[in-house]
């Protein structure tokens, strides 16, 4: 992870935004997401996506679900389905939409 204060000095930041995310990766097993903070003024609430976790452990997508539960919106409780072991759907406190989907086995 990187912080606007430790970015290229020319990027002329403002001083109230050197704390901020200029980048971060996450890695969760095979999964890799990067992301960073908007720059002022440029922000935009997410719409029209959501990201779609798959999963082949149903206690690990419970563990993964919850936690992108605290301080979100549950839209669907993760459950059982036709076609998976596990699958939820939710908003979570950034408001990030996500699909949780944990298939059963063929």
């Amino acid at each position: 992870m990187m912080t606007y204060e430790n970015a290229p000095r020319d990027l002329q930041t403002p001083s109230d935004w050197r704390k901020k995310i200029f980048h971060a990766t996450f890695v969760l097993a095979e999964f890799m997401f990067a992301g960073s903070d908007a720059p002022p003024g440029q922000y935009q609430k997410p719409k029209g996506f959501a990201l779609q976790l798959n999963l082949s452990d149903p206690v690990e997508a419970e563990r993964i679900f919850k936690a992108l539960t605290e301080n979100g919106t549950v839209q669907m409780s993760l459950q059982e389905t036709f076609w998976a072991l596990r699958f939820g759907v939710l908003v979570d406190q950034f408001g990030i939409p996500w699909l949780i989907n944990c298939e059963k086995q063929a």
